[in-house]
């Protein structure tokens, strides 16, 4: 194990370590095994010390990349992701990251270095107050400056992190910090036990109040979101919705949460999500919110939002209950714990009359499993990701990146169970899938992991292709590609005139970059590749990049156009829509 500097954390008698070595014997304290960084100098005592500890690092090629990856980490393993870098701009590069992870609740740990203690404040090389830039795209952050104060932070770091709605950390260390002494005690460091917010007290009142609503709801909806996958809720959400025959429609994030071949599953809802799921929404008298925020791309407009329906509300977040949609039983606490006190109280109900008439808003748009979409001599995206999603058996871990291909993938690639996709949600991330794929693989080196992901996100992060191919880890890569910044040109389609200003985009050959990598790839412009192509990627023995030439001027539909109520939705033009004919 190197030295006995790493073995403190296993409950060995205390001893004096540097704050350097206390950082990683705190990390391995808390069962960390894999972090994501970039060295410099005010961090570089810490990387010292590294080759005392158990812990594998990964170089990245960019700091924000670093974050991405404790991001995917994070979210394809349950655990704290732990991103490290060093001051200034190392800092502030991991900003973006940060905040994708405070925006969709992901709990990660960015440890960074910082100028020494003396010259804090004095506009010394590299310095920033990263504390500062970072305060609102935080749950909380420290400025360390005395090595006895490392361990405590970390270790708070960690439970902040963790505990109720989960979030990003950032634990700043100046220089003087690292390279100094202090007694290292991983158990004496151990923060109090985390205080229960005083609201977070699900009342019996309003557990009577919630079963009774359900008992008598006629058209009710379980709005299923990412906390459900967080809490690790996903059996009791399925308990009450197979007890109260409650169909179910799906957050982008909570995709997983509910198995997408259940019958009682009816997909994704909102601004791209299937028409009938919005429809029921809107003719619901009950929705049941489960662990979601009632975002604006759910919503549409807030006026006309399920205004027949009574509102249940479970967070564990109080500041989101209110704040944008009005309810009428908040229930604020973890989600699995407050299910559990209320599904004693819920009856087993007939709901075939109103899955009847949820089955009438489908009409003949229900085409999501056609087992094979037509070839009409066209390659769609929507193609690429049914073949992956068919040859897969739907048992990969998705990445994505963000914009049209993202919402294609939540349309076509069916996802059974959670923490299968992985996509930036609420900050919409673009360069996000490539570094959040590799820090899922490390978390879940046994799954077969896929980034999908356009043309326009591929390049803001290509450079981590180096990191791929230095760690030598497997991972495929499907590139949509249709020249274009896929989703603006979609806005301009339908709003701006079709004015196509800054969205087309010339990019370098993929197949090529990836080969400069020492990866291989394919390019891909007919459907009936597709399938071979895939295979061929699967049973490469390392990274694959597929460059998918598909259809330039596809459109994401439906779609609630901004300020639209959720049911006023834009269709294909003339109902005639080549993948929506059987």
């Amino acid at each position: 194990m190197g030295t006995d500097a790493n073995t403190q954390a296993l409950n060995h008698p205390p001893a004096r370590l540097t704050g350097a070595e206390i950082v990683w014997a705190t990390l391995v304290g808390e069962g960390v095994t894999d972090v994501f960084g970039y060295p410099g100098g005010a961090i570089l005592p810490v990387y010292d010390a590294l080759r005392k500890f158990p812990i594998h690092h990964t170089l990245v090629r960019h700091e924000q990349g670093a974050a991405h990856m404790a991001d995917g980490y994070s979210r394809a393993s349950g655990k704290v992701g732990v991103a490290i870098a060093t001051s200034g701009p190392g800092a502030t590069n991991l900003v973006t990251g940060i905040a994708t992870a405070m925006l969709d609740s992901i709990p990660i740990v960015c440890i960074t270095g910082n100028v020494s203690s003396k010259v804090l404040g004095s506009d010394a090389f590299q310095e920033v107050d990263i504390t500062g830039i970072t305060l609102p795209v935080t749950k909380h952050n420290f400025l360390i400056s005395r090595a006895e104060d490392i361990a405590p932070a970390i270790r708070y770091a960690f439970q902040i992190a963790k505990s109720a709605r989960p979030g990003p950390v950032l634990v700043d260390i100046t220089k003087d910090a690292q390279q100094a002494t202090a007694i290292f005690d991983f158990e004496a460091a151990k923060p109090r036990p985390h205080r229960i917010h005083p609201m977070r007290k699900v009342e019996e009142s309003g557990l009577a109040h919630a079963a009774e609503l359900i008992k008598n709801a006629k058209r009710p909806v379980i709005l299923a979101g990412h906390g459900i996958i967080e809490s690790g809720a996903m059996e009791q959400v399925r308990t009450l919705a197979e007890r109260a025959q409650i169909p179910v429609a799906l957050t982008l994030l909570g995709l997983g949460a509910f198995p997408a071949s259940h019958a009682l599953n009816l997909g994704m809802m909102g601004m791209h999500g299937e028409s009938w799921v919005n429809h029921a929404i809107q003719d619901a008298d009950l929705l049941i919110a489960c662990g979601m925020r009632f975002d604006d791309r759910v919503t549409g407009s807030v006026a006309t939002y399920a205004t027949k329906a009574k509102k249940i509300h479970i967070e564990v977040d109080p500041a989101e209950v209110n704040k944008i949609i009005k309810v009428d039983v908040p229930l604020i606490g973890d989600l699995r714990e407050v299910l559990e006190a209320l599904l004693p109280r819920i009856s087993s109900r007939d709901g075939a009359a109103w899955l009847k008439t949820i089955d009438g808003f489908k009409g003949d748009s229900a085409v999501r499993d056609i087992k094979n979409l037509p070839d009409l001599g066209h390659l769609y995206a929507a193609h690429v990701i049914h073949d992956i999603w068919r040859i897969t058996g739907g048992n990969a871990i998705i990445v994505t990146d963000v914009g049209q291909h993202q919402m294609w993938e939540a349309q076509y690639y069916h996802h059974e169970q959670p923490r299968t996709l992985i996509t930036s949600g609420g900050l919409g991330t673009m360069g996000f899938s490539l570094p959040a794929a590799i820090g899922a693989k490390f978390a879940c080196p046994e799954k077969e992991v896929w980034v999908i992901v356009g043309d326009g996100g591929f390049q803001m992060t290509a450079g981590e292709l180096a990191t791929i191919a230095q760690e030598g880890i497997k991972i495929n890569i499907a590139v949509i590609n249709n020249g274009y910044l896929g989703m603006v040109r979609q806005w301009q389609e339908f709003f701006y005139e079709r004015n196509y200003e800054s969205t087309p985009m010339v990019s370098p050959d993929f197949v090529k970059l990836a080969d400069a990598h020492g990866i291989a790839g394919l390019t891909v412009r007919t459907r009936g590749e597709v399938a071979e192509a895939v295979n061929t990627a699967r049973s490469a023995p390392g990274a694959f990049l597929l460059n998918f030439k598909v259809e330039k001027e596809d459109s994401v539909y439906p779609m609630v156009s901004a300020g639209s109520a959720l049911h006023e939705m834009i269709r294909r033009p003339g109902g005639n829509d080549p993948l929506e004919e059987s």
